[in-house]
């Protein structure tokens, strides 16, 4: 195993040019995301290097350790990256200036839990998933936000529900970091869709996405049932084990 603090200066090494670049917009989003990222780091040293066994084809998670849950927020973090890069590079013409900032914001948010996620696995990553967003109509403002709320809060559902399956504190703070970041995004896109919706979490676009609200507590699936409802946006075939 490496040692941890020279670890640790490689990845601040590697990510300084792109953090410092995107800190100086001061957007609420922008410094959430860049604190998540950093924090994040520290648990880049508790990693083992395990190759990663699939099946015939596509990626397996295989659910026997928390590598599996690392994995398996690593498949929707590319998810959700791949959705904020594509929609940053061509904004719907109905996006206002603000619009277009705030999604380029969540972009780079995006690709730090990727990258985060792909370093601190290492050889234990599964693959690059291949998506499929036909559904999606990028040229339409309603479509794109509809489409941001529902990666959101799956994405916040997905964290809350796989939370328990972590053994290593490291990591169980590191994804409670990072899905705090993920809400502050669901409620900045509900937001955009009505003002004042920010913290109704009603009709998330998918099934079984609603939220306690009498108990004040948010959204939590399983794996099974976020990769069910995934599983439209994402070409390469996910094999799940051990879960």
């Amino acid at each position: 195993m490496e040692n941890l603090n020279d670890q640790k200066q490689d990845l601040l090494a590697e990510d300084s040019s792109f953090m410092q670049a995107k800190l100086q917009r001061r957007s609420f989003l922008q410094f959430a995301g860049a604190g998540a990222a950093v924090v994040a780091l520290t648990a880049a040293g508790c990693r083992k290097d395990r190759i990663n066994t699939p099946l015939p084809s596509g990626v397996t998670l295989d659910f026997k350790d928390d590598f599996g849950v690392l994995n398996y927020a690593y498949a929707l973090e590319q998810l959700e990256a791949a959705f904020y890069i594509q929609v940053a590079s061509n904004p719907p013409s109905a996006f206002s200036s603000a619009e277009r900032t705030y999604f380029q914001d969540i972009q780079f948010h995006e690709i730090a839990h990727r990258e985060f996620f792909k370093r601190a696995l290492s050889t234990a990553a599964i693959g690059s998933l291949e998506v499929d967003f036909s559904s999606i109509n990028f040229s339409d403002r309603m479509s794109v936000l509809n489409a941001a709320k529902a990666f959101e809060d799956l994405g916040v559902a997905a964290y809350n529900g796989a939370g328990v399956r972590l053994t290593n504190t490291n990591f169980l703070v590191v994804a409670g970091q990072i899905v705090s970041v993920e809400a502050r995004h669901a409620a900045y896109v509900r937001d955009m869709i009505s003002n004042g919706s920010f913290a109704d979490l009603g009709d998330a676009g998918f099934a079984g996405l609603n939220a306690n609200a009498s108990a004040g507590l948010d959204a939590s699936l399983t794996p099974d049932k976020v990769l069910a409802i995934a599983g439209k946006f994402v070409k390469t075939k996910i094999n799940v084990i051990n879960l």
